[in-house]
């Protein structure tokens, strides 16, 4: 049943628009934060060298304080920021879509919590979408 409510595009949109909300409501009182966001569905621009990408994971934290936190810009879909990565701090404008992003916290404490980052699915390609339905298929079949 829960898995049914989250991988919903109901809730996806539901906690989406939340995010929205409550990211424009911490800018507007100046709030730094981090939030952690399932980088599968994140875009850089340009494209984070490979030798600095390497080193995130699914679910990677990003602090959104002075430049990165003047630099955020929130869009009905997606937010940007841009923020520097690496030793050399290689710039780059992150675009993060909202059911994307699995926390939210200020001082390591976390203020929301979001399960859609969690679907794999929204982070597939519709190819490899319709490859899972087939193959889910093929298995349903094979039980009869």
């Amino acid at each position: 049943m829960i898995t049914n409510l989250i991988e919903s595009k109901e809730y996806k949109d539901l906690t989406s628009q939340q995010l929205k909300e409550l990211l424009d409501f911490l800018v507007f009182k100046n709030v730094e934060f981090g939030l952690t966001a399932n980088i599968s569905g994140m875009t850089f621009t340009p494209e984070i060298p490979h030798e600095i990408k390497k080193n995130f994971t699914k679910y990677t934290l990003f602090t959104l304080a002075n430049y990165t936190l003047e630099s955020l810009q929130l869009h009905d879909k997606y937010l940007t920021f841009e923020a520097g990565f690496g030793a050399q701090n290689f710039g780059s404008i992150c675009q993060v879509p909202y059911y994307s992003i699995f926390q939210v916290n200020i001082d390591n404490v976390i203020l929301f919590l979001n399960p859609t980052a969690t679907v794999d699915r929204y982070f597939m390609s519709e190819e490899e979408e319709l490859k899972q339905i087939e193959k889910s298929r093929s298995a349903f079949k094979l039980n009869r």
